[in-house]
């Protein structure tokens, strides 16, 4: 099986897979919870403003968040460098919180899911490559998408059941979006629950830097979304002083006003067509791209490459928060924060260990 066989042997490995016993239960999420203390001490995993880079790794990843005007910061995000102890592999995640407990949900499932969804990955890879009738080496893109497609499917699944019976957190009215991104070699995967965004830039024949959207930002209005709102007797509407934001609400109750169509917690109206299933897509990266935004709020803003990749992601939400300024007058700010993950070697950039602070 190759290149797929010789990474799932290594994996069985590290997570010290024994005879008869699955990698999906207690045992394989401990593993990975430790796969994620080792990183961490090592450096290899950032859970605050700063960036990280390993001597050797294509990948290099800015971030950077601002507190708005609304109270406390709701906004987390994860960037793992060496993703379940493989060089070639990254998770960036982000998670834009909301409701009374949602900086503590946001919180949660950035802590859940990277060791999940590796729990899953591997139960996956290995249900897959001892499978007499999956040839993984005759279409290895497609065997690969679909790992990661069912690894995050179920991954999404088991950690929102776990954000219901937490009983030290009320997810009643609070939830988190969740939009993010595994690099495995030349190929990115991504996974969006909510109307957090992540855009790829990309250079033009011409030499001009455009941008690509990664994923869509699940809204109430959306025919699909709606459709499925509607048929699980929940409502979608806007307020009259609110007339281009459309909300999901109860069907008898003028709460909660939501204003995405998928998000984890918010049990109130997860009942009522609230769901939060991911969307899954991958892209094979080429030499025109170049990095991919991970962003919460304040997404209209102009892509550049920078000079210097390590206050790339500060740049960023700093001209956000300007034009939000400048746009929105009288409008309190909401948390903005970015990861920028860069995808191609830079001779420009000096050589930096492991994780720092912008300055």
């Amino acid at each position: 099986m190759g290149h797929l066989s010789s990474m799932f042997n290594g994996l069985a490995r590290s997570f010290s897979i024994r005879k008869g016993k699955s990698i999906g239960n207690g045992d394989g999420r401990e593993a990975a919870e430790a796969m994620a203390k080792e990183a961490k001490k090592n450096d290899l995993i950032l859970r605050s403003s700063g960036f990280v880079s390993v001597d050797g790794s294509k990948n290099f990843a800015s971030v950077f968040s601002k507190r708005g005007e609304k109270g406390v910061n709701q906004d987390s995000f994860i960037v793992w460098e060496e993703f379940g102890c493989q060089e070639d592999m990254m998770f960036c995640g982000i998670f834009d919180g909301h409701g009374p407990w949602g900086h503590v949900v946001a919180k949660k499932v950035r802590e859940w899911m990277p060791s999940s969804l590796l729990c899953h990955w591997q139960e996956t890879l290995a249900q897959t490559s001892l499978d007499p009738d999956i040839d993984l080496e005759s279409d290895k893109k497609h065997q690969r998408f679909n790992m990661w497609k069912h690894s995050y499917i179920k991954t999404c699944a088991a950690v929102d059941q776990e954000l219901e019976q937490h009983r030290k957190i009320d997810t009643f009215h609070s939830g988190t979006t969740a939009s993010t991104i595994v690099r495995q070699g030349e190929f990115i995967f991504v996974a969006n629950v909510g109307d957090s965004r992540a855009v790829l830039a990309a250079t033009s024949d011409d030499g001009d830097l455009v941008p690509v959207q990664l994923t869509v930002d699940f809204k109430p209005n959306l025919p699909e979304e709606c459709e499925r709102i509607l048929q699980c007797k929940g409502r979608v509407f806007c307020l009259e002083d609110e007339p281009r934001v459309h909300r999901i609400w109860l069907p008898d109750e003028e709460s909660p006003g939501l204003a995405m169509s998928r998000a984890f917690g918010d049990y109130c109206i997860k009942d009522f067509g609230l769901v939060s299933v991911p969307e899954v897509t991958q892209r094979h990266i080429t030499s025109k791209d170049q990095f991919v935004v991970l962003a919460t709020d304040g997404k209209q803003c102009k892509l550049y490459l920078p000079a210097d990749r390590a206050k790339a992601a500060k740049r960023l939400v700093e001209s956000a928060a300007h034009a939000w300024k400048r746009k929105r007058k009288g409008i309190a700010m909401d948390d903005i924060s970015a990861i920028c993950l860069f995808l191609q070697s830079s001779p420009h950039t000096q050589e930096i260990s492991h994780v720092g602070t912008p300055k």
